[in-house]
């Protein structure tokens, strides 16, 4: 008689979505591989089995679904109703999944290790964030190395039932505590100075990487007395060229002065370079003159998907915004210092729910004299 084959484990279908950028893809990928390999090995234990549902890209080096065009094919492509995990080891922009997520009947789970190297779990955090806004139920799991006992349980969980319980008891409700009655009122006060009085967010364009979730639709910003002044990169970016390289120059010898060390190096591609630095000067006061032109409180530049080709990072320039301590940057007329002695808020990667908490945030902390500087 011919030897009968093994019983074929049920299969859990697995899409993984990447970064926008090839390079960005392509050095992730094996973090990425092992992640997946860990994750097969777990649902192996279990009796299942891990297929992928979109194939390794081998001519671009990676496994990643790599654009929204690119997801909404492959998600043509997928039993609706069959067991789906979004695996993450990296930062992802969740735009490449989300709209075929939003059909989608069958169980999903997001997941993603727990690792310094990557933000895989930044990545997959970012990812629920948006499929709760869009009402999409999930469940969420990770793991460091996928072997423990808990995300094995709760994976097991999972593949019987199709959902995940986690045990949330360490989250109360506000009104449960008692808060002192003096700090009371003045949160009340300030809630109402906000909304009366209101105030503008400058948004540099709008969902940076696909961040759905960092989008406050504008009639529920409203109601808190915040305002959107949605503003352009380019924008940002000829004003930038616009600011005399001697005014950019004064930023840098005022980091000096301050004891600010730049590991410097003569390649753009590698290195830190002079020429970056004082690039990132020169977008640090059109910010703050953008700022005043429009009379924002806070801003954020998105950075990626148009500034990243144009102008080097702006990490220095959005810590120098969020403190009070900071090069100082006079007006267009020249008479008067902007934002002295205080930030000028601002929300990296245009993440509108981190600007909203940043004004609040700084707000409070500036009523109950404390210092004001963010991150």
């Amino acid at each position: 008689m011919p030897k009968q084959s093994a019983i074929e484990k049920p299969a859990v279908l697995l899409a993984t979505s990447g970064d926008m950028r090839l390079s960005a893809n392509q050095i992730c990928w094996p973090a990425q591989e092992a992640l997946e390999k860990a994750l097969g090995a777990a649902l192996s234990g279990l009796g299942y089995s891990l297929k992928r549902a979109h194939p390794y890209k081998a001519a671009e080096g990676h496994g990643f679904i790599s654009s929204q065009r690119e997801g909404l094919e492959i998600f043509r492509t997928i039993d609706p109703d069959a067991p789906l995990i979004i695996a993450e080891a990296v930062w992802q922009y969740s735009h490449h999944v989300l709209p075929g997520l939003t059909t989608h009947r069958g169980p999903i789970l997001t997941l993603a290790n727990w690792s310094g190297q990557w933000p895989g779990l930044v990545g997959m955090l970012n990812l629920n964030g948006s499929l709760t806004k869009t009402g999409v139920r999930y469940s969420t799991l990770w793991s460091e190395d996928f072997t423990d006992t808990f995300f094995l349980r709760k994976l097991g969980d999972w593949l019987k039932i199709g959902r995940i319980r986690h045990d949330t008891s360490h989250a109360r409700a506000l009104a449960k505590f008692e808060i002192p009655a003096d700090i009371e009122l003045l949160g009340k006060k300030m809630a109402r100075e906000l909304v009366n009085r209101k105030t503008i967010i400058g948004v540099f364009d709008e969902g940076c990487m696909g961040m759905y979730n960092a989008i406050i639709p504008d009639q529920a910003l409203h109601t808190c007395g915040v305002f959107k002044e949605r503003l352009s990169q380019s924008a940002l970016y000829h004003e930038t060229l616009q600011v005399p390289e001697e005014e950019a120059r004064a930023v840098r010898e005022w980091l000096d002065h301050k004891g600010m060390t730049f590991h410097t190096g003569k390649n753009d591609a590698t290195d830190l370079t002079e020429k970056q630095i004082l690039l990132q000067c020169r977008m640090y006061v059109a910010a703050l003159r953008l700022a005043d032109d429009f009379g924002c409180e806070a801003i954020g530049i998105q950075y990626q998907q148009g500034l990243k080709d144009l102008l080097p990072a702006s990490d220095l320039v959005e810590g120098m915004l969020n403190n009070s301590d900071r090069p100082p940057v006079r007006s267009r007329d020249g008479k008067r210092i902007l934002h002295k002695g205080k930030p000028l808020v601002h929300f990296n990667e245009v993440d509108e729910c981190a600007g909203l908490d940043g004004i609040i945030t700084r707000r409070v902390h500036e009523a109950l004299g404390q210092p004001v500087e963010s991150t």
